[in-house]
């Protein structure tokens, strides 16, 4: 049998076709590039890389005018590397110290804030292959010529957040160390000599002074250090193989020169002290809307449940009710709040223990209420005379009726105006919740002030909106007292 010419060159062409779209399909297409397989990586949220970072240190990572979404360099980079692998990223802002005790709370996946490369970290974290490196050096007052060398820092006292590479430096060194919670903050004691030195990255410093203008201080020196910045995770995360191979396509692409030249080659101009105050302004109210008296209302409402059937748990006649009160008492004044609101939010993660960082605030906050405003309440009830309970007795209340209809109407005016104390404490206590990721006024005081270095105007604005808040509470403590005096017995 035979075949003719024509069947045979469409049976050819007809296999050229298949062959041509099966090298289509295991080689792809040679004029149009491969795209990064999107690896299935392990995340906190799924689907979404949980970055945190510190958001007040300019240039890697800041508000701009503290109003503004986040930026930087470093914010550039890791959303460029999560786009790549098909993530989508979210930021969680925490002061630099509280970084790493969060990524090893399992709050976010990575941390991307500058974080220099050590053998120490490498040990105890995974990171990163650099992507960028800089040199340290020595910030110093400009009227100090006593400092020219690392070896110089010897006796001198640096400002220094305590876990980053630089407090390791000036510590190495001999310098005393002078704990603080950001660059930020250390070059502000430098400025008004409080401290003699600081050791940072000189890209850092030198985007301060450009952007600043600021003479009082300038780069003593360069230490022998040499700088390379890395992300870092969890031990064993997993996410360090596909970061790196983002890495390494970004620079092969050009975008981390392009990111480089967009934060480190540009002059910035800095605005002025009003221009700061009035960008800000709506932002800083909008914090103590949406982040101070909520977290006051809810902690104290609860906090006065809990503080009233501790004190009543006080006055009980059983030992063992009455011993667990004075135990929970005891505690809580004993110990700060502070560390309170870390044990809550970085120590029970290691129990399985997880709570989101409002909440976390709320639950510290109103514990610690409920312990100062128990004896407030309980000394309130005893102060009303035994005979009331008496006389309500003999006309047939019980305990319950006795205490919410006659006994606790009466204490309610004696125990208002120490509440009131507790509660505007409350108010101005919340700004420690910026140590656990919540973003309220204070800490929306810190972005901007980080970003301007404008300090004084920032924060007097930031103090000014706390005083309005206890103004009103004062007033409506005035009020109640008022209404109140109806109870008193004549």
């Amino acid at each position: 049998m035979t075949c003719s010419p024509s069947l045979f060159r469409r049976a050819v062409g007809l296999a050229l076709i298949v062959l041509a779209a099966t090298a289509t399909l295991l080689l792809g297409s040679p004029s149009t590039p491969r795209a990064h397989a999107a690896p299935t990586l392990t995340t906190v949220e799924p689907g979404v890389l949980t970055v945190g970072t510190e958001g007040t240190y300019a240039p890697f990572t800041y508000h701009e005018n503290g109003t503004g979404p986040l930026t930087g360099f470093d914010v550039d980079i890791i959303t460029d590397i999560a786009k790549k692998l098909g993530l989508r990223v979210k930021f969680v802002e925490a002061n630099f110290d509280s970084l790493f005790p969060a990524l090893e709370a399992g709050r976010f996946d990575l941390i991307a804030n500058q974080i220099s490369y050590s053998a120490e970290r490498a040990a105890k974290y995974d990171l990163s292959d650099p992507y960028v490196q800089t040199a340290s050096v020595i910030i110093a007052r400009s009227d100090d010529t006593s400092i020219r060398s690392v070896d110089d820092l010897r006796g001198k006292t640096a400002a220094q957040s305590l876990t980053s590479n630089y407090a390791e430096i000036a510590k190495a060194a001999g310098a005393v160390i002078e704990p603080v919670d950001g660059f930020s903050t250390a070059i502000r004691l430098l400025d008004q000599g409080r401290v003699q030195a600081t050791v940072n990255d000189e890209l850092t410093a030198k985007n301060y002074l450009t952007s600043t203008g600021d003479t009082k201080v300038k780069i003593a020196a360069t230490t022998p250090d040499v700088s390379r910045q890395v992300f870092a995770a969890r031990k064993n995360s997993g996410l360090m193989p596909a970061i790196n191979t983002e890495i390494s396509a970004l620079r092969e692409e050009g975008t981390l020169d392009k990111t480089y030249a967009k934060y480190f080659d540009a002059t910035a101009k800095s605005p002025s002290s009003w221009d700061v105050v009035r960008s800000n302004l709506v932002p800083l109210l909008k914090s103590a809307i949406t982040g101070t008296i909520p977290l006051t209302a809810i902690s104290f409402v609860i906090g006065l449940a809990i503080a009233l059937g501790v004190a009543l748990a006080r006055m009980s006649s059983r030992r063992i009710v009455s011993g667990v009160a004075q135990v929970y008492i005891s505690i809580i004044r004993g110990t700060p709040l502070l560390v309170q609101l870390f044990i809550i939010f970085y120590a029970l993660p290691e129990l399985n223990i997880v709570v989101s960082p409002f909440p976390a605030a709320i639950v510290a906050f109103s514990l610690n209420v409920g312990g100062y405003a128990a004896e407030i309440i309980r000394a309130a009830i005893e102060s009303i005379p035994k005979g009331q309970w008496e006389a309500a007795s003999t006309i047939g209340m019980n305990y319950t009726t006795t205490l919410r209809r006659i006994i606790l109407p009466q204490a309610a005016r004696t125990a208002v105006p120490p509440l009131s104390n507790t509660l505007i404490s409350l108010v101005k206590d919340t700004s420690l919740a910026s140590t656990i990721l919540v973003t309220e006024l204070f800490r929306q005081a810190q972005n901007a002030s980080a970003a301007s270095f404008d300090y004084l105007a920032l924060y007097s604005t930031a103090a000014a909106y706390y005083l309005v808040i206890c103004l009103v509470l004062s007033f409506g403590q005035s009020t109640l007292e008022t209404r109140l005096r109806k109870y008193v017995a004549t």
